[in-house]
């Protein structure tokens, strides 16, 4: 990564949670390995034009009974301080008569990705940019559901959802001025929306900035690694938090929760892996969940995972 940038040669790279399986080529390698993207108009392949379907697939989610032992343990570790916020996420197995090639094609969305027929990813989630020598990270952590007006009167009054987003800036902002200079809050908890097959709902974002040395590039790897993995889709104290996350969830996430990203000679832009579908042993799974605090309720936590096994289709 750190050759590839400081020549200024473009390469594309998707790395695991786990950070076991990194993988990174050249625009034409990817293509030629089954890998295609498009990264905010950025794409290595040609567009298809498909029917949309009303119901792109159907959804067998994780038992309630199995994520309330998960849940239960995780709340009893955020009493006993040892985690303030952690995000817990279960594979849900979904039956589709649609290919993940025709998903990707309908669904819409900033940051999508396929690997022939083994993982989908549709991410409305920025993870971090780098733009001459400034570099932005844009955590999203909030969602919520109604109309415009409804919504923004949720964003002032949820506890909860203002708890858990104060929580991953604050975390953020920290993990930027490891190595970035003058950073700051640009943006405080704006509205995303995202249309599904369903319905609409929102996403609360916030954006931070900070300025890089201009050397940036040779340090790539070291800034990508040491902000992994994703705030938003971890939790806080990062390292003890994805401890916890490891002995409840008993799955490996894989690509899900991972990154990918695109740089294009100048500059970098990246995705955080969430809204993803994988395949494990001729069955496919989407992986979805949310942040636990110490407000949390199980039954509006295991509402949200369903709620968010969707894809973007208008």
């Amino acid at each position: 990564m750190a050759s590839f940038a400081s020549s200024n040669k473009p390469f594309f790279f998707l790395i695991d949670f786990e950070m076991e399986k990194p993988q990174l080529y050249s625009p034409e390698e990817a293509f030629d390995l089954g890998f295609k993207f498009e990264i905010n108009g950025v794409s290595n392949f040609t567009r298809k034009k498909v029917s949309q379907q009303t119901t792109p697939f159907s959804i067998i989610p994780v038992s309630k009974y199995r994520y309330a032992k998960a849940f239960k343990k995780v709340y009893n570790e955020i009493h006993n301080g040892n985690s303030f916020l952690l995000n817990l996420t279960f594979p849900s197995r979904i039956e589709s008569a649609v290919s993940l090639e025709n998903l990707f094609h309908l669904a819409h969305g900033s940051y999508k990705l396929l690997q022939k027929d083994n993982l989908l990813i549709y991410s409305p989630e920025c993870f971090i940019k780098i733009k001459g020598d400034w570099i932005y990270t844009f955590p999203m952590k909030g969602t919520f559901s109604g109309d415009l007006t409804e919504v923004k009167k949720k964003l002032k009054t949820d506890v909860k959802e203002l708890y858990e987003h104060n929580t991953i800036v604050d975390l953020m902002r920290n993990d930027l001025s490891r190595f970035a200079k003058n950073v700051q809050v640009s943006r405080f908890r704006y509205l995303k929306k995202i249309k599904t097959q369903k319905k609409e709902f929102y996403q609360t974002c916030s954006e931070i900035k900070g300025k890089l040395n201009r050397d940036w590039k040779s340090s790539l790897p070291e800034i990508l690694f040491s902000m992994l993995p994703a705030g938003s889709i971890s939790g806080a104290p990062k390292e003890k938090t994805v401890s916890i996350i490891k002995s409840v969830e008993k799955n490996i996430r894989g690509y899900y929760c991972g990154v990918f990203g695109y740089f294009d000679g100048k500059n970098l832009d990246t995705a955080v892996n969430i809204r993803c579908l994988q395949k494990h042993e001729n069955q496919l799974f989407y992986h979805s969940g949310g942040g636990i605090t110490h407000l949390s309720e199980i039954d509006s936590e295991y509402d949200e995972l369903i709620r968010k096994i969707y894809v973007p289709v208008i």
